[in-house]
This record gives structure tokens, sequence and C-alpha cells, in this order.
């Protein structure tokens, strides 16, 4: 007992003395201990560590690569992430993380934190780690320990070899910082998962700004979203950077639209605009709109994005290696929608799953940064145009490659175009007249809207997607009232324009004519008169050779309307009494009333008001016996310009009130906006007081507003101003 007690005596003394020669050099002592406990077998042995820094604790560090100079558009996220860092944020260490897709300038955001908060004395030292969470060998935690200690000061063979030592270390040499009023901000860049980054959480006082591809839920850290840059200053780093490589570049002020297109061709991503930038710089004569050309040429445009150093589709590929089977599987197919967003249903119509089992998957991507789910509303999601591209090409790889059946992506194609057709169909009975049967799809015109309203875009994209085919017919049809209710009248065009030609395509004869008149529908809206004339005029002489009584009589009413805004009023008149005939033919209530509204237009336009009134007052009564409610109001629009031009004046203004009641409760605002001008008029006409004219405008403007129509609420609103019309 005496010779063990005499040896751990000397033992320390040696360690007494060793501590004292390296107090006297310089050395700062830093202690931490802990308990590490290890089960063995049934029992628990609990051992005590003393970990010690055999260094001088630095009083600064540095590591940050200057911003390159183009850095720009970030102002916001910047403010936002300083917010969070500053010394009032308190005691406890401030985590942040910056999420987002691979290229949109995480770590270049991160940086310029940096060098902001040591501008604003806040940190005493920045310390970056690249935790290469994206390569194929990520730095381990234990190696980003290393570098970090070493970063404080810590030679390497003082450093611990375990996990569990080191980090003790690293938070007894922050502890040390600490206690000498020193704050360290971590950057720690490029981190896949959360068990990369806990080991580098101080404890206190600190700070660490993490990011990744990720969310990274787990570390409880402040979240920031990183999202491409605005259209603007993407242009503006085009600008710089081009700048930076000839101070007499001008590329992009002498080519402003070209200079557009190309950052919207980039996706507006920093990355892209980089190697677009560097490209363009290597060939200096190279005019924007050649790039722009290079970058739209099918098959080309993540070709085009490659600058020798940095390929944007490498970058994509990497992306997908931490995907699990079925999330790159949902992520190629999501690539073959060509539409903005996807909802939840559509995506499970897609793959051909359950919308419980493919919800999963969708928000599996959204924490790889491969979509973004929509904030206001829950059950859409959105792929980056890049990514789409991207996404495309995997699966032309994979079918190429044999990889996947060709057949199996054409079916899922058709799927999607299927759920397309078919709930369009299903929204579109819910907004034709009424005593026709509507569909159990949607509970009534309300949600058939609110549906159309949110996939318009998409279904104007299968449009395009599908042109001259049976999709782009049936939905050149089954859009149009929805489109012409919320008074999209160049989508109208469009879309009756693309029904039209996937008919004569198709060689439909028994839908061409009633494609025609929808064409001229929808150019009558748009006031091009003239060629409205034409496709009226195609769709009567086509219905006649095939006989059809009722389609004769359609195309008769709208020839009429637009012949009355030609002002070739006779013609339209005889026109419009030949549809009333034909409609009473067979035996059509509600036609007959459209015909009658027709005929009161008209002669109205003759000035022949009371035969205008009598045919409004007929309307309206066909009108409420079929219970159109929004014909009623139309109705009751035309019979108030019939009574103002008969001078009845109560009548007039009451029969306006009407209108707009009833079109408002409809929430159809683009004709509530026309019924109030309309009423505005009558008002003026009648010498009403100026506070209820310019009341009655402003209601117009309003309406016209969420409509969408901004013109139109601009006039109104001048009108209400004062300059209003002279009264009729």
């Amino acid at each position: 007992m005496g010779r063990k007690a005499s040896g751990k005596r000397k033992r320390a003394e040696k360690k007494d003395k060793q501590l004292r020669q390296e107090q006297a050099s310089g050395s700062s002592f830093v202690g931490a201990s802990f308990k590490r406990s290890q089960v063995l077998g049934s029992g628990t042995q609990t051992t005590k560590i003393n970990v010690r820094a055999y260094a001088a604790v630095p009083t600064a560090l540095n590591s940050l690569p200057g911003l390159p100079r183009e850095f720009t558009g970030r102002e916001d996220e910047l403010a936002k992430i300083l917010s969070m860092l500053g010394p009032g944020s308190g005691s406890g260490a401030a985590v942040g993380s910056v999420a987002g897709l691979a290229g949109v300038g995480k770590s270049t955001l991160a940086h310029a934190v940096g060098h902001a908060a040591l501008e604003k004395g806040w940190f005493t030292g920045v310390q970056l780690v690249n935790l290469r969470g994206y390569d194929p060998t990520p730095i381990s935690p234990e190696d980003a320990l290393e570098a970090l200690l070493r970063a404080l000061g810590v030679a390497a063979e003082h450093i611990p070899p375990t996990l569990d030592e080191r980090e003790g270390l690293y938070r007894s040499q922050l502890d040390a910082l600490t206690r000498e009023e020193q704050r360290v901000l971590i950057l720690a860049d490029n981190a896949s998962t959360s068990d990369q980054i806990r080991p580098l959480l101080p404890a206190r006082h600190h700070a660490v700004l993490v990011t990744s591809r990720h969310a990274l839920p787990g570390l409880g850290a402040r979240l920031f979203n990183l999202h491409s840059l605005q259209p603007d200053a993407a242009v503006d780093l085009l600008r710089q950077r081009l700048g930076v490589a000839d101070p007499d570049d001008r590329r992009v002020a002498d080519e402003p639209a070209a200079a557009d297109e190309l950052a919207a061709l980039c996706g507006y991503l920093p990355l892209a605009l980089q190697i677009a930038a560097a490209l363009l710089a290597d060939d200096p004569e190279q005019p924007l709109s050649e790039r722009v050309r290079m970058l739209t040429d099918a098959g080309t445009r993540l070709g085009g994005l490659d600058d020798g150093e940095r390929n944007l589709r490498t970058v994509f590929d990497e992306c997908l290696t931490r995907l699990s089977h079925q999330e790159a599987d949902l992520y190629r197919l999501l690539g073959l929608h060509t539409g903005p967003d996807i909802s939840t249903l559509a995506a499970a119509a897609l793959t051909g799953q359950p919308a419980d089992k493919i919800t999963p998957l969708l928000r599996q991507l959204v924490r790889a940064r491969l979509l973004t789910q929509n904030s206001q509303a829950r059950d859409r999601w959105s792929m980056h145009d890049l990514l789409r591209v991207h996404a495309q090409e995997q699966a032309r790889t994979m079918m190429d490659s044999g990889r996947a059946p060709r057949r199996r992506y054409e079916q899922a194609g058709t799927r999607l175009t299927d759920y397309f057709v078919r709930h369009s169909r299903a929204a579109d009975t819910h907004l034709r007249p009424p005593g026709e049967a509507v569909s159990t799809l949607f509970t009534g015109r309300e949600q058939a809207l609110a549906w159309f309203d949110a996939e318009r875009e998409n279904l104007l994209a299968s449009i395009h997607t599908h042109a001259r085919t049976w999709t782009a017919s049936t939905l050149g049809f089954t859009l149009g009232r929805y489109l012409s209710w919320r008074r999209r009248l160049q989508d109208l065009v469009t879309v009756r324009a693309h029904g039209l030609e996937a008919c004569q395509a198709l060689g439909d004869a028994a839908n061409l004519a009633g494609a025609w008149s929808n064409l001229g529908n929808a150019l009558g809206k748009l006031e091009r008169y003239a060629e409205a004339l034409d496709a009226h005029q195609t769709a009567l002489d086509l219905f006649r050779e095939t006989g059809d009584t009722h389609g004769q009589a359609g195309a008769g009413i709208n020839l009429g309307l637009v012949l009355g805004e030609l002002e070739r009023y006779a013609e339209a008149l005889d026109a419009c009494e030949t549809a009333l005939d034909l409609f009473r033919e067979t035996g059509d209530t509600h036609g007959q009333a459209t015909a009658w509204n027709g005929l009161g237009l008209v002669l109205g336009k003759l000035e022949r008001y009371a035969e205008a009134l009598d045919a409004c007052e007929t309307a309206l009564d066909l009108f409420r016996q079929t219970g159109d409610t929004h014909g009623q109001a139309t109705a009751w629009s035309n019979l108030g310009m019939a009574c103002r031009g008969l001078g009845r004046q109560a009548e007039a203004i009451s029969a306006g009130e009407n209108a707009v009641a009833m079109l408002t409760q409809q929430e159809d605002w683009a004709r509530t906006g026309e019924a109030w001008a309309e009423l505005a008029t009558t008002l003026n006409a009648f010498g009403a007081e100026p506070a209820q004219i310019q009341e009655a405008w402003e209601q117009s403007a309003a309406a016209y507003l969420r409509a969408g129509n901004d013109e139109s609420a601009a006039t109104s609103r001048a009108n209400a101003a004062g300059n209003t019309p002279p009264g009729t």
C-alpha cells in the first residue's frame, strides 16, 4: 500500500510540474469534467474524465472569404438573420438555419451575415467550417470539431480522440472566450443532417448559423427559407458579374429584354446566373439574345449552364443521391407536369397512389428542397423551373436506359390529364344555366370556381402541352364559362382557339361549328368585332349544313349582338328575331330569354326604347321561369337602360340597383363593375347628387379590382373624381 501511495504522489507531482511549465510558457488552462457512463453486462461503469486545453485561447477568429462584388438582392434575408444574432438576442446560444435549393446562394448569404455581424462589432471572430454534407464522404462531427479546435488554438497533439472528449473541450474553449467577453459566430456550411451540427452547438453566449438543403428541424434552430432572387436582382447580378470581368461591358443595358429573358431562363437562381455570366464573360462578343436562344433550344437548357468548372445538372444530380427510391421516382414523375404547381389530389392521380400515401413523399421532397409547399394552400406543391427540366431529363434517361418502361410514364401523364378533364367537366356543370344536371364532385358553384381558380394556369399549360388533341378540344369547351365569368378574356381567346384547332385536326365535324361559335364569343368580349363576325358567320353556316336548328339559333343571337356592336342595327335586329323564332321552334325557354334580352339591347341602340323595354321585360320573365338569376341580372341592367331612354327615372334607378344587387350576390365582379357603371350613368343622367354618383363609380372601381380588371377600375376611379360622362 505504501509503495502504491508513493507512486501516486510522484505522478501527481509530475503533472503539477508539467502544468507549471505550461502556465509559464503562456498557455492558459481550461478544465472541464464530465461523467461518461458505459454499460458493461448488467452493470454500469462511470468514468470521470478531465479535459484540458493546452493552448492559448485566441482573441479573434475569422476564416471568412471575401464577398463577391456581385452579391445583391438579399437585403431582407440579411436583415432577418442579423436580427437573431445581436447582443440582445438572449443569454443562450443563437442558432439559425438557412435552407434552400442547391445553387440558391445559401453559403454566400451566410458569409454576408458573418461580415455584417463583424462590422457591427457583435462578434470578435467568425469561424467557417464546411461540412460537405452532400459530398460522397461528408465531414464527420469529430473532424468538424478538430477543425474548430485548431481554429480555437488547440494544438493537434492535444486534441482528444473521441467525439465526446472533443465536444467537451470545444465547449470549454468557448466558455473561456465568454469569460474574456469574446463572442464567436460559427458558420456551419453545407450540413446534411442534424447529427453533423449538434456537437458544434455552444451552450451559451455564442452563435451558430447553419446552411443546408434540408430544414433540419431536429436542431431547434430558427429557420430561414431562401428562395430564388427577384427578377430585378437577378438581372442586376448579371450586370454586376459582367462588369467585374469587363467594366465596359454594356450588354445588359443594351439588351434589357434579353437580360430579363436570360434571368428567367436561369430561374433567377444565383448559381445558374453566375454560370451564364461566366460563359458570357468568356465570349465578350456574344449578344445576350444569342445566349437566350441557346438556352431556349429544346434539350440544352441545363446543358447550357456549364462553364467548365460548375455544372448545374451535376449539382442537381447530387440532390437525388439522398432520396429513397420512392422519393426519386415521384420527383421524376412530377417533371411530367408542365404547370406551375400541383395539388395533392393531382399528384395522387399522376402516380396512381392514394393521397394519404403520396403526401409523406411530397413532404420529403420539400425537406430536400426539391419541392416547395404553398404556405397559403397547404395541399399545393411547386417545383423550381430548372428542377422541372432536370426531373424531365431524369425521366427520359430512365426510359432510354430501359430502367423504367416508357409506358409507365405515358400512363402517368394520361392519368393526370384525365384528372384535369374530369374535374373541369364537373366544375363546369355548376356554371351552366339552371335546370341542367350538376356533378357531385363539387358541392356548388363556389367550390367549383375555387377549383378553377387554383388550377387555371395548370389547365392552360395542359392545353398548350396537348395542342391539337382530344384534351385541348375538351378543355377548350369546358373552360369557357369559367374564363368568361372571371373575365380572363385573353386566356379565353387562347383556349377557344386551341379548341377550334383541335377539332379541325381531329376532323371533329360534330363540334366544329360550336368551336367557331365559342371563338366568336371570346373575340367579341375583347372587342375584336370583325373577327368575331367572321367566326359567328362560319358557325352559322356549319350549323345550317348539319341541320342543327338549336345551333343555328345560338349562332344567330351571337351574330346579332356582334352586328349591333358594329352598328349594323338592321342586320342585328333581323338576326336576333330569326334566332328567337328558332328557339321557339325548339321549345328552348332559356334560349328565348337570351334572344329577347339581345333584342332589347339592339332596340335600345336603335333608340326604340318602348320596344326595348317590352323585350327586356319579356326576357326577365322567361329568365325567372328558368331560375336563371344571372340572366335576370343582365335583363335588369338592359331594362334600366331602356327606362333611362324613356325618361322613367325611378324605374331606371330601381332596375340598375336590382342588377347590382343580384350580380354582387353571385360574386360576378366583372359584371358587377359594369352594372355599377351603368347605374352611375343613370344617376348622372337624372341629375342625382354628386356624392351618390361618385359612390356608384367607386363601387364600380372596387368590383372591377376584385375581378382583376385594373384598366376598367382606373376608368371608374377617374369618373368618381368628377370626370363623369354626359347623361344619356
